[in-house]
């Protein structure tokens, strides 16, 4: 079994333009390693510590203000910085999209080349859900049952019960009992 930490894992990305772009004859346009160089550098920043610089490498990923208390602190003590030594990868993740959103290369709502779909689904209206029983009735002949009733409405018994007594109790439905099973049966006249 071969176990790879995210630190020494290659990574590698396209960006917008070459996605959307025909593909062209020269090495620029081929997949680029992830970030322009920006992990690497980050980490040659984060070594800078060892000659009394902390929290240059968190400047560089857009944390300015931990930055310079790392800077000020050797690195909040040294704690801070080796922790960093983890957390270099997601800094550089995040700064790096922060930079393609800032310069147009990624809209809100996306994922690099991946696309969030977000759709807002209304919950349909007491009248409509009671239109959709009307409709559910109709084609049982005037006669529905809850089970019925939540197949054609995709509710749950409880709300559907709900829905047939309002019903009942504005006279649109009478409520019945068949003799042989004791369900309740809803019937609606005039279908």
């Amino acid at each position: 079994m071969r176990l790879t930490s995210r630190l020494f894992r290659p990574r590698m990305s396209l960006s917008m333009n070459q996605l959307n772009s025909p593909p062209q004859n020269n090495s620029t346009t081929a997949i680029a390693p992830s970030q322009d160089g920006r992990l690497t550098s980050s980490y040659l920043f984060w070594l800078l510590f060892l000659m009394g610089f902390g929290g240059i490498h968190r400047i560089y990923n857009g944390k300015v203000l931990t930055g310079v208390l790392w800077f000020c602190t050797w690195g909040f003590f040294g704690i801070g910085q080796l922790v960093d030594l983890l957390l270099i990868p997601d800094m550089v993740d995040t700064r790096r999209m922060q930079l393609l959103r800032a310069n147009g290369g990624i809209q809100p709502g996306t994922m690099g080349s991946q696309v969030v779909a977000a759709q807002t689904v209304q919950a349909p209206t007491r009248e409509q859900l009671m239109v959709q029983i009307l409709a559910a009735a109709r084609s049982h002949q005037g006669r529905l049952t809850v089970p019925q009733a939540v197949l054609a409405t995709h509710l749950g018994f409880d709300e559907v019960e709900g829905l047939l007594l309002e019903m009942h109790r504005k006279g649109y439905a009478s409520m019945e009992n068949d003799m042989d099973t004791g369900v309740i049966i809803y019937h609606f006249v005039g279908l």
